[in-house]
C-alpha cells in the first residue's frame, strides 16, 4: 500500500468523487459513533420515517379504510414492497413478497419444498449457517418423523470459518431432496456462488433455497435467472427497513404450482379473501405463501428505505461496498498486519465476499468494546469474531480510514484488556 493511501487526504478525495455521498445525509447517525453495525440493524433514514409517519397518518385519519384507501393500500402492502424490492435481487415482481419473519418464511417454504419420498429423504444445509435455519430445518425433519441426526446433512468447513463449494457440491448426492444455504455466511462474510451452487443441485435433481439476510441489499443478486427455486431474507440489515421489519419470501415462477401447506388467509385468492370461504386457495405466486396479516408499522418504513435503494442502485452500492471493504483490508495490512494474533477471514477476493469484514481474535468481545468506548459502533459474533460493515449508503471512505487508525491504537497498546469480558445479552 501506497503511503498516501494512508493519509486521510486520500480518503477524503475518494469520497469527493463517490457518487453515492448524497445519500449519508439522508440517514439519522446515533451521535457522532461511525456506524459499522450495518450487518445486524441498517441505520433509520428520513425516507423510512416519512413512510412510516404518512401510514400512521392513515390509520388516524382512515381507521379500517386504510386497508383499501392508504397509499398504498394496506391489504396488498406486502405484494407493493415485493414489486419494489424485485430489481434489487433479480426478481420477477410475482416472484417476491414482503411477509412474516425470516424464520417464519424458512418454515412455510420448506412446508411446501421439502417434501421426502422415497431414497431422497435428507435436507442438505451447512453447519455454518445462522442457527434459526439450522432450527428450522431440523425442525422440518421432525415434523416428517425423521430424526436431523440422520437426515440432516451438514456441509462441515475445513478450516472452520469459510466453506468449500465443491465440498457442497459433493454432498449434493441421490439422497438429497431440498438445499437450503446462505448466500453470505453470517461470521465470516464469505459469499457463495449462487449460480454455480443452483445448477450444480438441478443437475442431481435437488432443490434449493437459499437465506440472503446478510446480501440482499448489498451484493446485486440474478435469483430468477439462476433459476434459484426459492430464497428468504430480513430486511432489516442492508435494507434498512427497522429492528423486527417485515421479512421478504422468493418462489420461481416454475414453482407456482406447487401448494404451500403452511397455510393462512393472507396468502388467500385477494378478490374473495374475504368471501370467508372454508377451502384454501393460494394467490398465484409467492403471495400465495403468506400467512397472516402484515403488521403495517414493521412494513411501512421499508417502503422509504426500498426507494433509496432502488435510486442507488443496487450495481453502485455493490460497488462502493467492494471498494470499501477492500480499502479496510488494505489499511488493516498496512497498519496491523500479522501482528497482535489479529487476522482477517473474510475472502480476499472480491466476488467471494459479501458487505462486511471479520477480524478474529481471541479477545473479540473486549476489543468490541474499546472500539465503542472511541466511538466506533461493530458487531461480535461468538467465539472471536469481529464484523465490521461499512454500509455503502452511509458510510465514508474517511470512516473507514478512522475506524481502522481507532482499531491500529487500541491493539498497539493493548487497550482492550482493560475491559469485562462478560458479555452483554444482545452482542
Amino acid at each position: 500500500m501506497k503511503q498516501s493511501s494512508i493519509s486521510r487526504s486520500f480518503a477524503r478525495s475518494r469520497d469527493k468523487k463517490d457518487p453515492l455521498r448524497k445519500y449519508r445525509r439522508r440517514f439519522y447517525r446515533p451521535g457522532r459513533a461511525i456506524y459499522m453495525d450495518g450487518n445486524s440493524l441498517g441505520l433509520c433514514s428520513r425516507d423510512a420515517k416519512k413512510t412510516l409517519m404518512k401510514h400512521w397518518t392513515a390509520w388516524k385519519r382512515q381507521g379500517i379504510g386504510g386497508w383499501l384507501n392508504a397509499d398504498p393500500p394496506w391489504f396488498t402492502l406486502g405484494e407493493n414492497l415485493g414489486r419494489l424490492a424485485a430489481p434489487l435481487v433479480g426478481a420477477c415482481p410475482d416472484e417476491l413478497v414482503a411477509a412474516g419473519s425470516t424464520t417464519v418464511n424458512i418454515h412455510a417454504l420448506l412446508s411446501g419444498f421439502y417434501r421426502p419420498e422415497g431414497n431422497r429423504r435428507k435436507l442438505l444445509v451447512d453447519a455454518l449457517n445462522f442457527p434459526t435455519d439450522l432450527y428450522a430445518a431440523a425442525g422440518q425433519i421432525r415434523l416428517h418423523g425423521s430424526d436431523p441426526e440422520t437426515d440432516l446433512i451438514r456441509v462441515q468447513p475445513a478450516d472452520g470459518v469459510l466453506l468449500a463449494e465443491e465440498e457442497i457440491i459433493r454432498n449434493m448426492n441421490e439422497e438429497v431432496a431440498v438445499a437450503l444455504l446462505p448466500s453470505v455466511l453470517y461470521r465470516s462474510g464469505q459469499l457463495l456462488d449462487m449460480k454455480r451452487l443452483a445448477k450444480a443441485a438441478h443437475d442431481r435433481k435437488i432443490l434449493i433455497g437459499f437465506d440472503c439476510s446478510h446480501s440482499a441489499g448489498i451484493v446485486d443478486h440474478r435469483l430468477h435467472d439462476w433459476g434459484v427455486d426459492f430464497a428468504m431474507w430480513c430486511s432489516y440489515k442492508y435494507m434498512n427497513g427497522g429492528p423486527g421489519s417485515i421479512a421478504f419470501l422468493f418462489v420461481h415462477r416454475k414453482n407456482f404450482e406447487r401448494v404451500p401447506l403452511m397455510t393462512g388467509w393472507w396468502g388467500y385468492v385477494k378478490n374473495r379473501q374475504f368471501d370467508m370461504l372454508p377451502r384454501f386457495e393460494p394467490q398465484r405466486g409467492a403471495a400465495g405463501w403468506q400467512i397472516s396479516t402484515p403488521g403495517v408499522f414493521s412494513a411501512s418504513p421499508l417502503e422509504g428505505s426500498l426507494q433509496i435503494l432502488a435510486e442507488a442502485g443496487i450495481r453502485n452500492i455493490r460497488h462502493k461496498s467492494l471498494a470499501l471493504t477492500g480499502y479496510l483490508m488494505e489499511l488493516f495490512d498496512a497498519w496491523i498486519g500479522t501482528s497482535h494474533d489479529m487476522r482477517i477471514v473474510t475472502p480476499r477476493e472480491p466476488l467471494k465476499r459479501g458487505g462486511h469484514v471479520a477480524l478474529e481474535h481471541k479477545q473479540a468481545w473486549k476489543i468490541c468494546q474499546a472500539l465503542k468506548s472511541r466511538g466506533v459502533i461493530p458487531d461480535f459474533r461468538p467465539p472471536s469474531i469481529i464484523r465490521l460493515a461499512p454500509s455503502a449508503l452511509y458510510i465514508s471512505f474517511d470512516d473507514v480510514r478512522t475506524v481502522m487508525h481507532r482499531l491500529r491504537r487500541i491493539m498497539d497498546t493493548r487497550a482492550y484488556r482493560a475491559f469485562s469480558g462478560r458479555r452483554d445479552a444482545v452482542s
